[in-house]
């Protein structure tokens, strides 16, 4: 099975890169600079250039039987890099009839399923406040799938994502409901490679955390 992976050489992309490759996954995975993802395998196939530009988007899926994105925002990259970088990504799976998608998101991303507390509602303001335009986007590309039904896709929610240990143990649940406040990038890639062949949240956006 083949996976074409977006946003690798982040913090989550790595892992889930690493991830894939163990499990016996092929992965072809589209980085603006190769250099930084030094994992070397006959399984791993890596496509230099950018996931705003639709050939190198349309590059890396062709062959993909799911397609994972850990984009995030870098020094650098444009306010909506990661809805643009959507748009085009499910293009080229409708192209390529491809139907599983896995995007990471934030957990600032509201969903009709949270039941947020007071604190959770704190957070989300001061995201608004000193995040805007990184919040904006992630709404946005949430919307992007939400339109697009006949895609199976999972909108995994990290909340605070952090540097810790690769464990496979964690909750999913929603804001507010069966939720904490973090989870390292590790088991948050380890969630994502999960919805590769699980149907549990397809056109769903759980929340992962310990």
């Amino acid at each position: 099975m083949r996976l074409a992976i977006f946003g690798g050489t982040g913090k989550t992309g790595k892992p889930l890169v690493e991830q894939a490759l163990a499990q016996g996954y092929d992965v072809t995975a589209l980085v603006r600079t190769p250099s930084k993802l030094p994992v070397e395998s006959p399984s791993l196939t890596l496509v230099q250039g950018d996931a705003t530009d639709p050939m190198d988007v349309d590059r890396v899926i062709i062959g993909a039987d799911a397609v994972l994105s850990a984009l995030g925002h870098v020094k650098g990259s444009p306010d909506n890099v990661q809805t643009v970088a959507t748009e085009h990504i499910i293009k080229a799976m409708k192209r390529r009839g491809v139907k599983r998608f896995v995007s990471l998101t934030g957990a600032g991303v509201e969903d009709p399923n949270d039941e947020p507390k007071f604190a959770d509602k704190v957070i989300r303001f001061l995201l608004k406040t000193f995040a805007g335009k990184v919040l904006e986007d992630a709404k946005n590309h949430a919307e992007v799938l939400r339109q697009h039904k006949d895609i199976d896709w999972v909108m995994v929610r990290g909340p605070r994502l952090t540097n810790g240990a690769h464990t496979g143990e964690y909750r999913v649940g929603y804001v507010g409901k069966n939720s904490s406040t973090q989870i390292s990038h590790a088991d948050t890639a380890d969630f994502m490679l999960k919805q590769v062949t699980d149907d549990t949240y397809v056109h769903e956006a759980p929340v992962v955390s310990y």
